[in-house]
C-alpha cells in the first residue's frame, strides 16, 4: 500500500513557482532508473509541467536541514614532515564492528593502506565526516577520494562533545568553532577526535573537475539539489524543502551514518565557501515528499 497523502499538488507549495524546476528535474533524472517502474520518467515536456502533471504531495513533516560539502585541501602522496596525517583505503575486516578509531590508531592497524597524507589532523578527521575530499598535490595534480566504507561503529559528534564539556556553547558550535578550539588546544585534539569511534575509509575516484563527489546511489551529487536522508526514504525520491533560504525541490542521492529520522543533509558544493555554508546550516524546516500520482 502507498503511504497516505495530502490531496495537494506541487503547484500549491509556497515558493514553488520561483524554484528552478529544470535543475530539480536534472537531479531527478540522474537516479530515476533506480526507482520502481511506476515512478515517471522524464518525457521531454517542460520540467515544471512534468513535475506538476505526474506528482502529488505527502503531508508536510517537521525536519532539521543541515549541510555537507566536499573539502578541498592540500595533500601529498607520500609522508613528509609536513604531511603526516593519512586517509586510508578500506581494509579487509573479519568482524563487524571492526576496531574503533582509538584502537586503529594505537595499533597502527592501517599501516600500508595510506592513500594520501594531509597536513592537519582535524582536516583529515573532517574529510571523514564529509565522506569525500578533493586534494591538491605538490605537483599540481588533483586527487579525488570518495567514501569506501566504515568500521561499523556509531558516529559521535565532536562538536556535541565540546558542548558537553562546556568548551563551546551550544549556540556557537560550528566547524569553525571546532577549528578555533583545536588551534587553541593542540595537545587535546587527539583525545577529542578519539571520542568518535567511527572511522571512514576512502577510494580513489576518476571524476571530471566540474563534477561533484559520488553519493551513495553511485551518481555525482549536485550542489543545492542533492540531499542525504534516512534510509526509509527511497533513493532517488523527490523532497521539497521549505525553510529560511530554502524553498526548493531536492532529490535523495545520498546517505549518512548520522542522517536518520527527520534530519536532511543538503549538499552545498566544493571548497571553503561551501564548507562555510554547510557548517552554519541548521535550519528548522518542513519537508514535503512528492510521490507519483499513478501510485494508487
Amino acid at each position: 500500500m502507498p503511504p497516505s497523502r495530502a490531496d495537494t499538488d506541487p503547484a500549491s507549495l509556497p515558493g514553488w513557482s520561483e524554484d528552478d524546476h529544470a535543475a530539480a528535474l536534472t537531479a531527478y533524472a540522474l537516479t530515476v532508473d533506480q526507482l520502481p517502474a511506476h515512478w515517471p520518467r522524464p518525457d521531454g515536456s517542460s520540467a515544471r509541467g512534468f513535475l506538476e502533471n505526474h506528482f502529488r504531495c505527502l503531508a508536510p513533516q517537521d525536519a532539521l536541514v543541515t549541510g555537507y560539502y566536499e573539502p578541498e585541501l592540500n595533500g601529498s602522496a607520500v609522508e613528509t614532515p609536513r604531511f603526516r596525517f593519512p586517509l586510508h583505503a578500506l581494509p579487509p575486516m573479519d568482524r563487524t564492528p571492526w576496531f574503533t578509531r582509538a584502537e586503529i590508531q594505537e595499533g597502527r592497524r592501517l599501516r600500508g593502506r595510506e592513500l594520501v597524507w594531509l597536513d592537519d589532523p582535524l582536516e583529515a578527521f573532517l574529510a571523514q565526516v564529509q565522506g569525500s575530499v578533493r586534494l591538491r598535490l605538490p605537483d599540481g595534480s588533483v586527487l579525488r577520494l570518495g567514501y569506501a566504507g566504515r568500521n561499523g561503529h556509531p558516529y559521535r559528534s565532536i562538536g556535541a562533545e565540546l558542548v558537553a564539556r562546556g568548551a563551546v556553547s551550544a549556540d556557537a558550535i560550528s566547524t569553525e568553532a571546532i577549528r578555533d578550539w583545536a588551534r587553541a588546544n593542540p595537545d587535546q585534539l587527539d583525545g577529542l577526535l578519539r571520542c568518535n569511534p567511527s572511522y571512514v575509509f576512502f577510494r580513489t575516484l576518476d571524476l571530471h573537475a566540474d563534477l561533484g563527489p559520488l553519493g551513495a546511489l553511485g551518481t555525482t551529487v549536485l550542489s543545492g539539489r542533492s540531499v542525504a536522508a534516512d534510509p526509509a526514504v527511497p533513493g532517488g525520491a523527490l523532497v521539497w524543502l521549505a525553510g529560511a533560504g530554502l524553498n526548493r525541490l531536492t532529490v535523495v542521492h545520498d546517505r549518512g551514518s548520522a542522517i536518520t529520522g527527520s534530519r536532511i543533509d543538503l549538499f552545498c558544493g566544493t571548497g571553503p565557501s561551501a564548507g562555510d555554508l554547510a557548517s552554519g546550516m541548521k535550519i528548522a524546516a518542513r519537508t514535503v515528499a512528492l510521490i507519483p500520482k499513478a501510485w494508487s
